[in-house]
Parts: structure tokens; C-alpha cells; sequence
């Protein structure tokens, strides 16, 4: 069982008008944003030095891009010398492929899970049921999108768009489909939905030979892996299976364990709300008689080295994945995760998805960038200090340039021609003669769009030149 697809997804525009019109869900938005910035305000406000602990964390994700094909090659060295077969791969495909060929030659034909952005990033869910192989979900928000056959729509709450009646149906319905179907007495109680949930995977838990997780981190200098979690969940995908596969994102590096504590401080304020997270599990290769006896680690490019090209972009890579941007968004808010019509909404996805993927060959990527009102609400809340209000300004000159195509649209030559015009004393002079004559035109044809929703002011009666000359100076 997979859940369903972003491809073909409309543009942002088209999408969040259709999300507008869901009251149920912009309801169940604000009240779940609303709650998870006031929990992350009270933690915030516990630590006076939460600014220093910001430059901290993005200096330590900065120092480790700067120096990223150092840090990879230290990180593939320690965890073969713990053990552990690392995998390169250039692209989803490549790391799907990689991915199914270890889980067959296991003889598996089904695996658990841990939350992982990247593996939904590059659809290794669908990847494997082409090959036969049921990929299992085992994040409870990720189970519930899972089951529903829906779409993530937040990064840390992937169902935050669903409230609990609709959980308590979706796993009435979907449960039985995808192994121990829930109790028939089944209420909309979060411990008793809980309960279900977990009665559900622990079979999965016990039986599954192969689990697949990301990582939030990884550490060079010692070859592990860490992920950060609230369930439990992760710590079984990472500990049961004989087999573990780990598809990290080549960005996920830091040097050494001491430039984990400022990430670790700063992830769970700005995520959950927490002081800490109740599960931080580490991973260093295999250990003999304890754990899975068999690691594979897959470090994915995907799109990541041109972005660290991008002198303005590259600092999206330093995203920890906390979500903080998601919550204070006014946009997001209101239109939710689907709009944006990939596994990374909000502030963050609108900058990540277009230097990802590239701009100039998607009108659903192309209008990303423009899905922000700009307000830098997602700047102050950023742990690691990723400026995207600014990198939201470049993307948007980046996507009109891709755009040219060597004709230039009617704004650009008019644009041209008052550059010129403006430039000139004289033919500024003479074009200020038919200031009446443009605007009454520009109102009927050439910015009637424009003017649908805004006042076009009336000309003046006196230009200032001959105002100026008239008065010689304004001294008459």
C-alpha cells in the first residue's frame, strides 16, 4: 500500500484557491499551527541565549556545506570501517534501484519504515510496490496518511490537515486492508486511536527482515547516524529488522558530535515544542549479536549539489526539518500542505522544490517562489537563520529569467523603453505631453488586468517641467 502521488499537481495559485474553499480544513490548520506556535514560543522564551544558539546552528550546518565533499568522504570512511556498504546515488531513481535490489536479494517482499522526508522525496514507496515489495509507514501521522491514501501535507505532522473523526473512520476502513484491522468499537479518543495504531504495527514490527529510515544527522568523524522521534517507532524500524537501509540526504553532515548539541537544542523547540525530543537514536554500522547485522547506507544527491551551487539558495540545505516556518505562515495556514504540491510545503518548499528541480521546466515548481507574502515571519523563527523571504526574491527573478526564452514579454519592453525615455532629458519632455492620452489607452487595453483590482491615478493637469518653467523655478 502507498499513498497517492504530487505528479501533476496544478500550479500553487490553482491549488490553494480549491483549498480556500475547505472550511473543515482551514479550520483544522489554524487550530493545530496555532497550538504548536504557542508551544514553541513558551520553550523558546525559556532560553535566554536562543539567538546565539541560532548562529550556533546555522554556523555548524554552513561549516559543513563549505567543506562537503570532505566531510562526505570522512563520513563513508568511518561507517565502512564500522561495518556498514555505502551506496552513492546520483538521483531518485538511482537510490530507488539500490533500495529494491537490497530488499530482494533478502527475499523480502515487505518493509518497515521510519518518517523519512527524502524517501517520500523520491517515491521509493511507489518504487517498491512496482517491485512487489509493500513499504509500511510506521509514524502514526505518516500510518494515517498511509491508510487514507492521501498526501503528507506538514513536514513534522504529515496529517495535520485531518481531526480525529476522520482518523477514527480512515482507520475503521483502511486498517483491515493493510493487516489487523482496528476495533470495531473503535472511538475518536487519541489514547484509543493510539492504541489501534499500535496493535496494528506490532505485528509488522515482528515480522518484518528489512527496515528503511532517513536520518536528521550524520557525523563524520564517527560514521553514525542519528534520528530524532517522539513515538518509539523509529528506534524498532531501526533495531528489529535483520537488514537496515538508510537513505540520507548528502546535506544531512556535520563534523562531529560536538556541532550535534546546538541542533539538538534548537530541533525540538522549534519543532514540537519540546525541551527535548523522547527519542534520539544513534546508528554506527553493525554490531555484532545486537541490532541489524546488515547496514546499507545510500547518501543521495537528488539535486542537492545545484543548489549548493547557488550562491543565494544554498543556505536552504542548512533546513533541518523542523517545521517552525510552516506554523507562522500566513499562506501556509490557509491553504495547507497540498497546495504546494510536493513532500515539502510552506516557506521552506517554496525555496527547496525550485532549486531541487530546477526552474524553467515546471509551471508548478515555476510558482512556488511567488507563494509567500513576503512578511519574514519564516526568518525569525528559523533555527539555523535560513533567509527566505530573500532567497523567495531571487527565485522569482531566477524563474523570469528562465522564462525569456530570447523574446521578451510586453513588461519587459515597456520597462525597456521608459528606461530609455527616462534617460533622455528631452524624449522625457515630449512623453510627458501624452501622459492623458497613455493612461486613458493603458486603462482600456494594455493594463486593463492591472487596474481590475487597483485605481490607475489621473495625469496631472501641469507636468512639473512646465510648472517649473512657468514659475520660473516656484518663484512666482
Amino acid at each position: 500500500m502507498s499513498a497517492g502521488t504530487f505528479v501533476g499537481m496544478p500550479k500553487f495559485p490553482t491549488a490553494a484557491k480549491e483549498a480556500l474553499g475547505n472550511a473543515q480544513l482551514r479550520h483544522n490548520l489554524a487550530h493545530a499551527t496555532g497550538t504548536i506556535r504557542a508551544k514553541r514560543a513558551a520553550v523558546v522564551g525559556e532560553v535566554e541565549q536562543w539567538e546565539e544558539l541560532r548562529l550556533a546552528g546555522a554556523g555548524v550546518k554552513e561549516a559543513a556545506l563549505r567543506t562537503l565533499d570532505v566531510q562526505l568522504e570522512k563520513l563513508e570512511a568511518s561507517l565502512t570501517a564500522n561495518g556498514a556498504t555505502v551506496h552513492w546515488a546520483r538521483d531518485a531513481a538511482e537510490a530507488n534501484r539500490i533500495v529494491a535490489d537490497i530488499v530482494k536479494a533478502h527475499d523480502a517482499d515487505e518493509v518497515v519504515k521510519v518518517k523519512s522526508m527524502l524517501t517520500q522525496e523520491i517515491g521509493l514507496n511507489e518504487a517498491l510496490a512496482e517491485e512487489g515489495i509493500a513499504a509500511w509507514e510506521t509514524d502514526l501521522a505518516e500510518l494515517i496518511v498511509q491508510l487514507g491514501d492521501d498526501l503528507p501535507s506538514h513536514i513534522l505532522v504529515p496529517a495535520i490537515h485531518r481531526n480525529r473523526a476522520e482518523i477514527r473512520e480512515i482507520f475503521l476502513d483502511g486498517m483491515a486492508k493493510a493487516g489487523r484491522p482496528a476495533p470495531a468499537d473503535l472511538t475518536d479518543e487519541p489514547a484509543v486511536l493510539a492504541a489501534a495504531a499500535r496493535a496494528h504495527l506490532r505485528e509488522k514490527f515482528l515480522r518484518a527482515k528489512v527496515g528503511v529510515s532517513g536520518a536528521n544527522f550524520a557525523v563524520a568523524d564517527s560514521g553514525t547516524l542519528v534520528v530524532v522521534e517522539s513515538e518509539g517507532n523509529g528506534r524498532m524500524c531501526l533495531t528489529l529488522p535483520e537488514v537496515l537501509v538508510s537513505v540520507v540526504g548528502i546535506e544531512k553532515v556535520v563534523s562531529t558530535w560536538d556541532e550535534l548539541d546546538p541542533l539538538l537544542r534548537l530541533l525540538p523547540r522549534s519543532s514540537t515544542g519540546e525541551r527535548m525530543n523522547p527519542y534520539t537514536s544513534t546508528w554506527s554500522g553493525v554490531t555484532p549479536g545486537d541490532g541489524p547485522q546488515e547496514v546499507h547506507v545510500v547518501l543521495l544527491d537528488n539535486g542537492r549539489t545545484n543548489a549548493l551551487a547557488d550562491e543565494v539558495g544554498r543556505q536552504a540545505l542548512r533546513c533541518i526539518r523542523c517545521s517552525a516556518c510552516l506554523n507562522v505562515c500566513p499562506v501556509y495556514e490557509r491553504t495547507g500542505g497540498h497546495a504546494y504540491g510536493s513532500v515539502y510545503p510552506g516557506p521552506i518548499g517554496a525555496i527547496l522544490n525550485p532549486l531541487l528541480k530546477g526552474v524553467g521546466h515546471d509551471d508548478q515548481v515555476d510558482s512556488l517562489p511567488y507563494a509567500s507574502s513576503l512578511c519574514g515571519a519564516c526568518f525569525e523563527v528559523c533555527p539555523v537563520r535560513i533567509d527566505i523571504p530573500s532567497v523567495l526574491v531571487d527565485q522569482r527573478a531566477k524563474v523570469v529569467d528562465a522564462h525569456r526564452g530570447g523574446v521578451p514579454k510586453p513588461e519587459a519592453v515597456a520597462f525597456k523603453g521608459a528606461a530609455v525615455a527616462l534617460s533622455r532629458s528631452r524624449l522625457l519632455g515630449a512623453g510627458e505631453r501624452f501622459t492623458g492620452v497613455g493612461i486613458r489607452l493603458a486603462r482600456r487595453v494594455g493594463v486593463k488586468k492591472w487596474t481590475d483590482t487597483r485605481d490607475l491615478p489621473d495625469a496631472p493637469q501641469e507636468s512639473f517641467r512646465r510648472w517649473w518653467k512657468r514659475t520660473d523655478g516656484g518663484r512666482k
